[in-house]
């Protein structure tokens, strides 16, 4: 009989899907000529809450959220390349080495994009909020970024998506339900494979309140006031 475990909390799996719709509406807002440049100030902003809310949860989140659980040292990541063949001699619950060194990769793309955008001016109507107060290098620097690091993105994701569907169709392992539904299968029923007990929602809580206040600040009550001329 196989034995179901409670791997992804609330909290991680509303966080995936919300960044992938958020990505795809940054994508296609991102084009001037659609008109929706505001949107995709306020999505980019959003964006920047996921990933921050994420950082932290990788530090007070559950189990398996935390960094500490998929962040590989060399031994364990040669180990995993080494046995990732032999399914019966290599088992993760949570994210496997490589897949965790994905996760950290992907979040500093995102958030670098997103923090870039807060710089970016489009020589045409509309300017990031830290714009103004950025010298030209520093805008130089951060349109380069902004610029260059979605298609990154874009790579990656690929990636991401083909290995998840790698695992579902040659190596019969269903990555993408247990993101849906929390819950990862054990045919083997470990008993050594410790599932979590909750998904640590007023932590959530606590940890979405610091955010949304965090921005708050950082987007409406610190940004720059713009030295208006007259003539």
């Amino acid at each position: 009989m196989k034995n179901k475990l409670f791997v992804w909390d609330l909290p991680v799996r509303l966080f995936h899907w919300l960044l992938v719709i958020s990505l795809i509406a940054a994508w296609y807002t991102s084009d001037g000529e659609r008109g929706l440049i505001e949107y995709h100030l306020q999505i980019g902003s959003f964006i920047l809450g996921l990933i921050i809310f994420r950082i932290i949860w990788g530090v007070v989140g559950t189990k398996y959220a935390k960094f500490s659980q998929f962040i590989p040292n060399k031994e364990s990541l040669i180990y995993y390349l080494k046995n990732v063949k032999k399914e019966k001699e290599y088992k993760t619950v949570g994210h496997n080495p490589v897949g965790g060194l994905m996760v950290i990769f992907m979040l500093t793309l995102i958030l670098s994009q997103a923090i870039s955008g807060l710089f970016m001016n489009d020589d045409v109507f509309t300017s990031g909020p830290y714009y103004s107060s950025a010298n030209s290098a520093v805008q130089k620097f951060m349109s380069l970024i902004h610029n260059n690091c979605f298609d990154v993105i874009l790579v990656v994701s690929f990636l991401h998506i083909s290995a998840a569907l790698f695992y579902l169709f040659v190596k019969k392992a269903n990555l993408i339900l247990p993101m849906i539904t929390g819950y990862k299968t054990d045919s083997n029923n470990n008993s050594k494979l410790q599932a979590i007990k909750s998904s640590k929602l007023l932590t959530a809580f606590i940890v979405i309140t610091i955010v949304t206040l965090f921005l708050y600040w950082l987007l409406v009550l610190n940004i720059p006031v713009e030295e208006e001329f007259y003539y």
